[in-house]
């Protein structure tokens, strides 16, 4: 990232923060103060995965891989549009559970992941806080829909992986568990011996907050853009950020 990237990231957070109410403050405030362990989403509050590899060519591949199988009629259209590949992933996991196509599908998409880690871009303060948050004694894990190899390739190549090891849920063979399935989030509680209630999640998608939820754990949600931040809101999140920077600011007090 530049230097002129970082300014300008900083200067959009810095509005963003002054435009937060005391009650914003006072409800993110509480919910960092009662965070003993922190799960987080991947993609997105820790780096734009596909910020350098675009996601949606990665859905057309694949969808033209399906295609290219004689498999024309497998996706709805508005699956084929969503440009999301991990709603492609699912939509074929709930036509043929546990088949040979979906685990060639799914492999394809780890590849395409792994790759993708090269270009990912660092989220605005997530490095700082994801050490912060560590120095202060809080225990953090991963709760993503992603591979966790390409989870793992990433934090290393930022020298983060001490900060989440060995604490990393991602995609299994078993797609029903993705989220909006708390199963990462369970998964994750359970190997760590907390309590729903000391834990905070951080995400940027509905499926996030839905998965939290599920689990009884408080959620922050991360909004890069209003259209994000929209979405999150719409789904019932109460508390949502669109800068890591104001949460940074109160672990580090």
């Amino acid at each position: 990232m530049t230097s002129e990237t970082k300014q300008t990231d900083a200067v959009t957070a810095e509005k963003r923060t002054e435009t937060e109410t005391d009650d914003e403050l006072n409800e993110l405030r509480h919910l960092i103060e009662g965070a003993r362990v922190v799960l987080w989403d991947f993609d997105g509050p820790v780096c734009r995965l596909f910020a350098g590899h675009s996601a949606e060519r990665v859905a057309n591949d694949l969808a033209t891989w399906l295609e290219s199988r004689g498999l024309h009629g497998l996706l709805k259209e508005e699956e084929r549009e969503s440009l999301d590949p991990q709603v492609l992933l699912r939509a074929v996991d709930r036509r043929h559970p546990g088949s040979d196509l979906v685990a060639e599908l799914e492999e394809r998409l780890t590849q395409e992941e792994l790759r993708a880690t090269a270009s990912a871009m660092p989220t605005p303060y997530a490095d700082p806080l994801i050490r912060t948050w560590t120095a202060v004694g809080s225990r953090l894990a991963v709760t993503t829909n992603n591979s966790p190899s390409v989870v793992r390739e990433y934090l290393a190549s930022r020298g983060l992986g001490a900060c989440f090891a060995p604490h990393i849920y991602g995609r299994t063979q078993e797609l029903n568990h993705l989220k909006p399935d708390p199963h990462c989030v369970h998964r994750a509680l359970n190997a760590m011996g907390a309590a729903p209630t000391t834990a905070l999640m951080i995400g940027d998608a509905p499926t996030d907050l839905l998965a939290a939820q599920a689990a009884g754990v408080p959620f922050l949600g991360y909004a890069r853009n209003e259209r994000k931040g929209k979405l999150l809101r719409d789904a019932g999140a109460t508390a949502v950020v669109g800068s890591l920077e104001s949460v940074l600011r109160l672990v580090r007090h």
